[in-house]
């Protein structure tokens, strides 16, 4: 049996805002443990047996990020493949393109296991049983999706019910009397979005029920381009094409109508941590029941949420609150409005504030950088260069830029000048001067650059050579 654990890492994760943000969505959380949740999806599907190879689907900005991740724990050398999304088109297209590459490269009958970057599961060996018994049920010629059973009247999740394997009929959000009744009952699973099938019936289920879907992904990846490595392959969606495919959920468009649907009812100590509160569960609470990531002092304080990776935090009388501090945003909400935290990232991505899209450390393909202060006519960054990697040959119009290099070395195109700097050496870059930084040494490259001029925004930039293509 050829089993390809696929993750399908796409969404904002807003409501987890803002430590979520476009470019740091939610899969790439860390835990206390260390581990992000995209790190646990991958091991979660590279530790099932006979695993040769893990797919991910992503969007093309975070490629270079989830790679890093998987680096940290991939031991195993699992080989990788990605397929890249411009932008997000919902699970049904990502599918599709995963299903046809699945299906290509090896064969109608390998089974695919459809997993989210952003769950976590508490159980790997129950997890592990379920998965097997999945694929017996798609290969027999099954869409499988995994029920997992309720212990509480959620109402943040969708239903499924079902008898058995068989699956009855799937249920949208529902109110609180109807989780309710819904849990009595006992014939109701939660959805987990979790799924298991061959690739070829997949294929087959979307041309009988969302033809549309299937032909523009199919013609889309015909204009796409594609690379290959030593256990690496890259299929990047053209974006042209891509916009012609619909937006639609695998559930909609596939699961609610086939009548080719099995569960498999599952206790596997399943979360998707959608809200800062199922978050901060994952946290043993104090006396007060207060949950505390970091440094905070409380006083008459109970049942409170609180993180805070850089700044102390002081409480005061506060009750169910949720109290999320980073370098460039704090959020402070009640608890029994934690689903609401995504109207404050839709507002601030609809206004085009940069705290919707990133942080003020930002991760390229090259490195990280992190803005430590910023004000009228300057920007003061920290620069951090991989060993072996370069920027873009680039040049600004409206700012001129110092470089001092704190630790490493730094090979430096400036003008029709190339220099080596050296740790507590450093150069002058005047606007409108091509330019280029690389780290030509074994060590990370270490740099604070000071940008000042009448304008000083990341867009003020033109790119002449870039290895990385967009970066």
């Amino acid at each position: 049996m050829q089993l390809i654990p696929t993750i399908l890492c796409g969404g904002a994760g807003s409501r987890l805002w803002p430590v979520s943000r476009e470019l740091h969505p939610k899969p790439f959380i860390r835990l206390d443990d260390g581990q992000s949740l995209l790190q646990k999806a991958f091991l979660r599907g590279a530790c099932l047996p006979g695993v040769e190879e893990i797919l991910t689907v992503t969007n093309r900005e975070l490629l270079f990020k989830t790679e890093d991740e998987f680096r940290e724990v991939n031991t195993e050398r699992v080989a990788t493949s990605f397929i890249l999304e411009p932008f997000g088109r919902n699970t049904a297209p990502a599918i599709a393109a995963a299903a046809s590459q699945v299906a290509k490269k090896y064969g109608h009958d390998a089974i695919m296991l459809v997993l989210a970057a952003d769950h976590l599961i508490a159980d790997q060996q129950a997890f592990q049983q379920a998965v097997l018994k999945a694929a017996e049920l798609a290969a027999t010629g099954k869409l499988v999706t995994f029920g997992i059973q309720p212990d509480s009247p959620e109402t943040g999740y969708g239903y499924i019910e079902a008898d058995g394997n068989t699956v009855l009929r799937f249920v949208e959000k529902p109110s609180l009397e109807k989780a309710r009744e819904y849990l009595v009952s006992g014939r109701f699973l939660w959805n987990s979005g979790m799924f298991c099938f061959t690739a070829g019936f997949m294929l087959q289920q979307m041309e009988q029920y969302c033809p549309q879907i299937l032909a523009a992904t199919k013609v889309c990846i015909e204009k796409s381009r594609s690379a290959e490595g030593a256990g690496f392959t890259l299929l990047e969606l053209d974006p042209d094409t891509f916009g012609n495919v619909a937006d639609d959920s695998i559930d909609y468009a596939v699961m609610e109508k086939s009548g080719q649907v099995a569960v498999i009812p599952c206790n596997i100590g399943w979360s998707d941590i959608g809200t800062w509160t199922a978050l901060g569960d994952l946290t043993e609470p104090d006396a007060d029941g207060n949950r505390v990531q970091g440094d905070a002092l409380l006083y008459d304080t109970r049942n409170c949420t609180i993180q805070s990776n850089d700044r102390l935090v002081g409480a005061v009388g506060a009750e169910n609150l949720i109290i999320i501090d980073t370098p460039d945003a704090v959020l402070v909400v009640d608890k029994s409005s934690a689903q609401d935290v995504k109207h404050i990232y839709a507002e601030l991505k609809a206004k085009g504030h940069e705290a919707h899209k990133s942080h003020r450390t930002v991760h390229r393909p090259w490195g990280i950088y992190t803005v430590l202060e910023e004000g009228n006519g300057f920007k003061i960054k920290r620069i951090e260069v991989k060993p072996g990697a370069s920027l873009s040959l680039q040049m600004h119009h409206h700012r001129s830029e110092h470089w001092v290099v704190v630790s490493g070395v730094a090979k430096v195109i400036n003008g029709e000048q190339e220099i080596v700097i050296n740790t507590n050496e450093s150069t002058f870059i005047p606007a409108g001067h091509k330019h280029r930084l690389a780290n030509p040494g074994t060590a990370p490259c270490v740099m604070i650059e000071v940008q000042s001029g009448g304008y000083v925004g990341e867009d003020d930039i033109v790119r002449f050579e870039d290895n990385y293509g967009r970066t």
